[in-house]
């Protein structure tokens, strides 16, 4: 004890005769006021659009209650030692080329990295894995940094090796790349959640463009995400890339036909021929409302809960109809025959009324003229007249929209009211004598 004792008070005499020692304390000075200043100004900022000085308040203010808003606002705790751990990263580097020491300056830098995981783990995040992982593994690691001894912990694992096949491994190697794959994946999960929720977010994207920019932001962080894993495990991706042309040609050959569709895919979202909602009707007469377009296929929901699947190189290569992709309104014809003799003008006058008293049918004088119901002599037939009515409506007339339906019986019950008849079929019998002579 005494030793310790003894020895521990050389030690801090010789660092206050140092200047070295007066040198790192200025930096860490220097820096503090440094990063205090900025994260005062950054800090202001970020409470003034928040609109209060607390999460609760802003969430009054402005309704700030989604997880994303308070994660922001709880970023603001990090501008400082973010900043100062910046600053004195530099510091250290100029303390190794102009100063024997740099144990005060790499200390400090130590706690700031400890004071960003502890807000990112008790603040940011929500999961309590996250939170573990930060506390009990994390938080070890950067105390060793802080004390000097990580570089010792290294130099041991790098004596630790093993072969896998061919590759050759550490555990320093393997135990970096569980550790930053595990930081990497987090990190992953949550920019995917937050650009989710940013993307879907944007009213003046439509349903279409965001799946879109959904879909190649995923697959972005994704691929991003596993280049920088593959580089910590210290695999040389010169060999994946020529091991992954030999692969893009042989599916190149192999699955046109997906590519040919997952290409259609972008187009259709590009260019925005179709949408979710639309009510489409396809080449061959099968027809659905779009529910779902994901990269492959498209899926149209009939009205008798039926689902169809349609790749999306069809839209592409063949001819639709897409009833609702500019606007809701359709126009609708219904044919009949009344008996010769009845009273057209009598007639078209009540069958406008009897079409526009349905509330879904477009009536009145707002609506256009030409989009009023209307009823007119389309032609004359062998057993009667007949007769088109025409109107118009939002939506397609099926599923909850049946009006087409509902306006025939209308139209039956005001004909028998006023005594209009619907003629039957007429056929003409001829009965010639017989004039063949009678046989004897």
């Amino acid at each position: 004890m005494e030793n310790f004792l003894s020895s521990f008070s050389d030690f801090v005499v010789s660092t206050l005769e140092s200047s070295d020692f007066y040198l790192q304390l200025l930096a860490v000075g220097i820096t503090a006021l440094c990063s205090w200043g900025l994260s005062r100004f950054l800090r202001a900022r970020i409470e003034r659009s928040a609109g209060g000085d607390t999460p609760d308040a802003a969430g009054k203010a402005q309704k700030i209650t989604s997880r994303v808003s308070t994660a922001s606002y709880h970023l603001r705790d990090l501008i400082f030692p973010v900043t100062n751990a910046i600053l004195l990263g530099i510091a250290a580097e100029i303390s190794r080329e102009f100063f024997e020491a740099k144990w005060l300056v790499q200390f400090v830098q130590g706690l700031n990295f400890l004071s960003i995981v502890y807000i990112a783990a008790t603040r940011i995040t929500s999961s309590p894995t996250v939170r573990h992982f930060a506390l009990f593994v994390l938080s070890p690691l950067i105390l060793l940094y802080a004390v000097g001894l990580l570089d010792a912990l290294i130099t041991i694992l790098e004596g630790i090796d093993f072969n896998l096949g061919n590759i050759h491994f550490t555990v320093y190697a393997l135990a970096r790349t569980v550790l930053f794959g595990s930081v990497l994946f987090w990190l992953g999960r949550l920019s995917n959640q937050r650009g989710v929720d940013f993307i879907r977010r944007r009213e003046t994207l439509t349903d279409t463009t965001k799946e879109l920019v959904l879909k190649t932001f995923q697959i972005g962080l994704f691929v991003l995400i596993t280049l920088m894993i593959l580089q910590i495990a210290g695999i040389d991706l010169t060999a994946l890339v020529v091991f992954g042309g030999a692969i893009g040609v042989g599916l190149g050959f192999g699955l046109q036909q997906i590519a040919s569709n997952f290409i259609s895919g972008i187009i259709i979202l590009l260019d925005r021929s179709i949408a979710i909602g639309d009510y489409i009707e396809l080449e061959d007469g099968r027809a659905g409302v779009l529910r779902e377009l994901t990269m492959r296929s498209a899926t149209l929901e009939t009205y008798d809960g039926k689902d169809i699947m349609v790749p999306n190189e069809r839209f592409i290569t063949t001819a639709f109809v897409n009833w609702t992709h500019n606007h809701k309104k359709q126009r609708y014809p219904i044919v009949f025959e009344v008996a010769y003799g009845t009273d057209l003008e009598k007639l078209f006058g009540l069958l406008r009324e009897v079409v526009a008293s349905h509330p879904k049918v477009l009536s009145g004088e707002s609506v256009p003229f030409e989009e009023r119901p209307d009823a007119e002599v389309q032609a004359f037939n062998a057993n009667g007249i007949e007769i088109l009515v025409e109107f118009w409506m939002e939506g397609i007339d099926d599923g909850k929209n049946r009006v087409g339906g509902d306006l025939l019986f209308m139209i039956y019950q005001a004909l028998q009211e006023n005594g209009i008849v619907i003629p039957f079929p007429q056929r003409e019998v001829v009965i010639k004598a017989d004039h063949r002579p009678p046989k004897t």
